[in-house]
């Protein structure tokens, strides 16, 4: 067969077997040494068995040829059955008459014989190529297995690189925005909000590379990039934070909780008498909320819930448990699965 199958193990094992079998069954008991010796019948099986399962293992070759892809199995297999059919047919056929007509082993051969060899030779060729075919659909099996994954994963990666590059100057924008508007009107609170813009973007350079981080981390830079919110929209904005903290050692992809924060703020109407709240907590089930009343800006543009997506993508990156986004008319809220640190230390250690 082709290179790289690796079957020289199969042929030395079964060319022997099959050859000692064979003469097991057709080895006549009133053999004698004055007509042929069961050894000598051994070596002769042997050099038929050869030869046939040989021929038979061409047409192995020529199939997987013709028919190579997974899709084309029963093309491949129909070709190898008629194959060995005929192959088994010539070659069984034609030692068969060369054995009746020259009397070979002493005696002509009883009716029948034709055919009996024939079947009998057939269906021992059959086992073997099983495990030819067993052995081929396996690799090509995990082949395209492996390769739908990589493909996918690439692809889920590709889509990621993509979000990254709009999220990441989607947030200096705001930032940027927020800075110029306080510029103008309070000096100092500018001075503010530039150290902690440099703070928090200090984190998400620091982060942003990375697949995982604590939800503690999280957490503090939630805190320092609310107080920014804060500096601009004042008491429109609220936040609350109740996390059990048996799970602040959990991991959590970085900027999720900011991105959701800034979807609640970019997609509602925060007034000082009827603020945004956004409240974000844990339940017993290891998994984490961010929650927010809605009050949808009017004449706003529709959607493209790219913050969203960036979060979905990574938990599918991650092959972690899908997170869930609930929606009433007057609450949105998105559950996001906490993963364990047994899974960082499996997965990058």
């Amino acid at each position: 067969m082709k290179q790289g199958l690796n079957d020289k193990w199969l042929r030395l094992t079964a060319i022997p077997l099959v050859a000692v079998v064979a003469n097991f069954v057709f080895y006549q008991p009133d053999n004698g040494p004055e007509d042929i010796s069961w050894f000598k019948a051994l070596l002769i099986s042997l050099a038929e068995w050869t030869l046939l399962l040989e021929v038979a293992r061409l047409g192995i070759v020529v199939a997987r040829r013709k028919y190579p892809r997974l899709t084309q199995t029963t093309q491949r297999i129909l070709l190898e059955l008629g194959w060995f059919m005929g192959a088994t047919i010539v070659q069984r056929t034609a030692v068969t008459y060369v054995y009746d007509v020259t009397e070979f082993w002493g005696y002509p051969l009883p009716g029948g014989t034709y055919l009996v060899t024939t079947l009998v030779s057939f269906l021992f060729i059959l086992p073997i190529a099983a495990i030819y075919e067993g052995q081929h659909l396996y690799r090509q099996w995990w082949t395209t297995y492996y390769e739908a994954e990589q493909l996918k994963k690439e692809a889920l990666q590709s889509q990621l690189d993509s979000l990254k590059a709009q999220i990441n100057p989607h947030f200096l924008f705001n930032s940027l925005s927020t800075l110029s508007s306080l510029v103008g009107e309070d000096p100092k609170q500018a001075e503010r909000f530039i150290d902690e813009l440099a703070s928090v973007y200090r984190y998400v350079l620091q982060t942003n590379e990375q697949s995982l981080t604590t939800l503690d981390n999280e957490l503090h830079f939630i805190r320092a990039y609310f107080h920014l919110l804060q500096m601009r929209f004042g008491r429109s904005v609220e936040l609350d934070i109740a996390v059990d903290e048996r799970y602040h050692a959990f991991l959590i992809p970085p900027l999720t909780l900011q991105l959701l924060v800034e979807n609640a703020v970019k997609h509602n109407v925060a007034l000082p008498a009827k603020p945004l709240t956004i409240r974000i907590y844990s339940d017993n089930a290891s998994n984490l909320f961010v929650v927010n009343n809605i009050r949808k800006k009017q004449n706003s543009a529709p959607s493209n819930q790219m913050g969203l997506k960036h979060i979905f993508t990574k938990y599918r990156l991650l092959k972690q448990p899908e997170v869930v986004v609930r929606q009433t008319d007057d609450c949105f809220g998105v559950m996001i699965p906490l993963i364990q640190t047994t899974y960082y230390e499996r997965s990058y250690h």
